[in-house]
């Protein structure tokens, strides 16, 4: 090979070299999961707001910030990401209104999540969204 083919070739080995680095370190750290892509703020409040309360649960749940983290990142991910659809966990609840309403703003895979839903009680809240909404 002759000195100035091996040079070309150098240049070309370097430059693809040099264009693999730059992409890689472009790239994010966890590429399966984007950062920020999947969190949610998730209120509860009582009727006319009387009271409210709220959290922030990042899937997965890394930062335990929600007490029920990693069965509510469970449940929202059977559920598809929509909040109709979370698994419900039936059980017996008395007739007694105190209505109590929820919502769950913020990215499920990328996706705007904007939803919103009121219960005739916290106890069939909490048997038609699990542990979504149990902080």
């Amino acid at each position: 090979m002759s000195v100035s083919r091996r040079r070309r070739f150098a240049r070309a080995t370097a430059t693809a070299a040099a264009a693999v680095l730059t992409t890689l370190a472009a790239a994010p750290a966890d590429a399966g999961e984007p950062a920020g892509d999947r969190g949610l703020f998730l209120t509860v409040s009582g009727y006319g707001d009387t009271w409210i309360r709220g959290v922030q649960l990042n899937c997965p749940d890394t930062r335990a910030s929600h007490p029920h983290g990693a069965a509510a990142c469970e449940a929202l991910t059977r559920a598809g990401g929509d909040l109709d659809r979370l698994p419900e966990e039936p059980r017996p609840c008395t007739k007694e209104y105190d209505p109590v309403s929820v919502s769950a703003i913020g990215t499920w895979n990328g996706k705007p999540v904007d939803w919103r839903k009121s219960f005739p009680s916290p106890c069939t809240l909490d048997a038609g969204t699990g542990p979504v909404f149990r902080f």
